[in-house]
C-alpha cells in the first residue's frame, strides 16, 4: 500500500475518533446505564452503541470497500475476503466509562492482509491522541513518542491485572517488578509506546479490537509487541482473539518472554 494511501487512511481515523470522543463525551458521568452482554462478553452502554454507529457510518462511507470488525457490531464472514479491515473499539474501559472515571478510549485501526497500517487511539477526557502509520512513526498530540530502555525486572513498572502473576503462568519465581493497572488495554499498550511504563502484558485470549491499535503504535514508536510465545501479531482472524499479548523495548520484552511458562503448560485465566 503506497504510503500516500496510509497517510489519507491516518487522516480518516483521526477525524473519525475525535467526532467519537466529541460523541462520547456528551455520555460521559455517573449517569451511563451498564448492561452485561449475553455469553459472558462484557459490559456496553447506549454511549458504546452510538459511538459504534457513528464510526460505522463515518468509516464504511469513506471506504466502502474496507471490511468491518467491531466490539459491538455483529460480526460475519465479509470481512475475511477484503484486503483491508477496520478494526474498532468504540468504547475501551467501559467500565471506567460508567462510572465516570477518564481513563477510556476510542480504538480505531485498519489492517491490510494481517498487519495493522494506520492506528489512532483517543482519550477524549485526558485530551490524549496517540497515532500511527506503517513506516512513519508513533505519535502522541503530534510528538514522536519511543519506549523505555529498561532492561533490568527490579527497575521495570509493567501495566497488568493481577491474575497475570500468578506463579503457576511463570517457569520459575514471579518477576519482581512494580506493577501497575490501567482499565483501558488499549491505553496500557500506548503507554508502554511512549516509555511511561515499561511493559504490559495479558495472557489471557484477546480480542483484536482491544490491542490492533495498540500494537502498531508500539512497532512503530520501536517497542516489540508479540503474543504470550513470541508470535507475531495477525489480525482480521476468523475467530478474532489472539493468544495474549506481551509489549515492552526490545531486552526487557526478550527477559520477559524467557521467564513465561508456554501457555499449554498453564491453565488459562479467568479475566
Amino acid at each position: 500500500m503506497p504510503a500516500l494511501d496510509r497517510a489519507a487512511d491516518l487522516a480518516l481515523l483521526i477525524d473519525a475518533v475525535t467526532e467519537a470522543g466529541a460523541l462520547a463525551a456528551r455520555y460521559a458521568g455517573p449517569t451511563p446505564v451498564l448492561h452485561e452482554k449475553p455469553g459472558g462478553q462484557g459490559p456496553v452502554t447506549e454511549a458504546d452503541l452510538a459511538v459504534d454507529r457513528l464510526l460505522h457510518q463515518r468509516l464504511t462511507a469513506a471506504r466502502p470497500d474496507y471490511g468491518w470488525l467491531s466490539e459491538e457490531t455483529l460480526d460475519g464472514p465479509e470481512r475475511l475476503v477484503r484486503s483491508r479491515v477496520f478494526i474498532i473499539d468504540p468504547i475501551d474501559g467501559t467500565r471506567a466509562f460508567a462510572e465516570g472515571q477518564d481513563s477510556w478510549a476510542h480504538s480505531l485501526a485498519i489492517a491490510e492482509k494481517g498487519e495493522i497500517i494506520a492506528a489512532a487511539i483517543f482519550l477524549p477526557l485526558k485530551s490524549m491522541l496517540y497515532t500511527a502509520e506503517k513506516g512513519g512513526g508513533a505519535k502522541l498530540n503530534g510528538k514522536q513518542i519511543q519506549p523505555s530502555d529498561c532492561a533490568e525486572f527490579s527497575q521495570a513498572r509493567v501495566l497488568g491485572a493481577r491474575a497475570n502473576y500468578e506463579p503457576q503462568h511463570w517457569r520459575g519465581a514471579v518477576p519482581g517488578v512494580e506493577r501497575h493497572y490501567r482499565p483501558s488495554l488499549a491505553w496500557r499498550l500506548s503507554l508502554v509506546a511512549e516509555g511511561a511504563f515499561d511493559a504490559m502484558l495479558t495472557l489471557r485470549p484477546s480480542w483484536e479490537w482491544d490491542i490492533a491499535a495498540g500494537a502498531l503504535i508500539l512497532s512503530e514508536a520501536g517497542a516489540r509487541v508479540t503474543d504470550r510465545r513470541g508470535n507475531p501479531l495477525i489480525f482480521n482472524n476468523p475467530h478474532p482473539q489472539l493468544n495474549g499479548v506481551l509489549a515492552a523495548g526490545p531486552r526487557l520484552h526478550a527477559a520477559l518472554l524467557s521467564e513465561l511458562r508456554p501457555d499449554e503448560m498453564a491453565p488459562r485465566l479467568k479475566g
